[in-house]
């Protein structure tokens, strides 16, 4: 398996009401996340978050669905997921966006990736995020979309 690109998207993706999905990984349940994933070769990052959401949720967004926020997070990759990326690499860079719904929707989730979904209240999902950019930008929402 070739190695990840540590180059990432988050993908919010929200009600008009601001009710958050979130995923429960698979490879350590408890842990719950937006969508996320590594932009492949040199695709244009919007194209791996439609790609993403498509791999993770099954939703079918086009990329005039899709928020860029321009909004970048560069973080220490847990140890626990080094094993994925080239020796030596420990940080990625994250480029964040989202993606509005009208309503909640039922999802399929890649059993590969994810035990399960759930919508929740952004706060509550702001709270169940283990990690801190998914969070800071669940709580961000407000001040983008009311």
């Amino acid at each position: 398996m070739p190695y990840k690109k540590p180059v990432s998207v988050l993908v919010v993706i929200h009600t008009a009401a601001l009710d958050v999905l979130l995923l429960e990984r698979s490879r350590y349940p408890g842990f719950w996340q937006s969508v996320t994933g590594s932009q492949e070769d040199d695709e244009p990052l919007t194209e791996t978050a439609r790609r993403e959401v498509l791999e993770e949720t099954g939703i079918a967004a086009s990329a005039g669905d899709l928020l860029d926020w321009n909004q970048t997070n560069r973080f220490e990759i847990f140890a626990e997921w080094r094993d994925r990326y080239e020796p030596g690499v420990k940080e990625n860079i994250e480029h964040v966006f989202s993606l509005r719904l009208p309503d909640r929707v039922a999802v399929t989730v890649a059993p590969d990736e994810h035990l399960a979904y759930r919508w929740l209240p952004w706060r509550e999902a702001a709270a169940a995020c283990f990690s801190w950019s998914n969070r800071d930008a669940i709580l961000e929402l407000p001040n983008r979309f009311t």
